[in-house]
């Protein structure tokens, strides 16, 4: 009987942290497109419309090259992990591959402040047995088996 309460539990808490996963991906979506601003920026000093005020020549454009190759780094490497997290959450709902939640939980931990929480809280849930044995594909057969009779 108390083995059933901790597997209620566990999936209960899987199935808020499979939401927290999709609040935290979309945050992590949104804030990368700040660097969109420096973006446009490096676009306008490349193609000079920014910068000369009449005095003959601009910033180099080198300047800009920088700015559009960083803020593009950025951005797609925000929304790379912002689909992760997303995918992460998808995977978690559903009990499947562990190894790739986890791996998604560490990156989690660098964005401060809801990544770190919500990266350790899922490390934790993920590392416990019960947990373990719900996202094993030949342990969660047994238990629907176990579950039908």
């Amino acid at each position: 009987m108390v083995e059933c309460k901790t597997m209620e539990d566990d999936k209960r808490h899987i199935e808020l942290l499979a939401i927290f996963h999709y609040a935290v991906g979309a945050i992590t979506a949104l804030m990368s497109c700040v660097p969109i601003i420096h973006l446009v920026l490096g676009i306008m000093l490349v193609s000079g419309t920014l910068g000369d005020n009449g005095r003959g020549h601009g910033p180099p454009q080198a300047f800009g090259w920088l700015f559009i190759a960083i803020a593009s780094v950025f951005i797609l490497s925000g929304w790379t992990l912002s689909i992760c997290i997303v995918v992460a959450g998808r995977r978690l709902a559903k009990f499947n591959h562990w190894t790739f939640c986890l791996v998604v939980a560490a990156f989690e931990c660098m964005l401060m402040p809801f990544g770190t929480v919500l990266g350790v809280f899922t490390i934790i849930l993920l590392t416990k047995p019960s947990v373990k044995k719900r996202f094993d594909p030949t342990m969660a057969a047994a238990t629907l088996s176990d579950a039908s009779e």
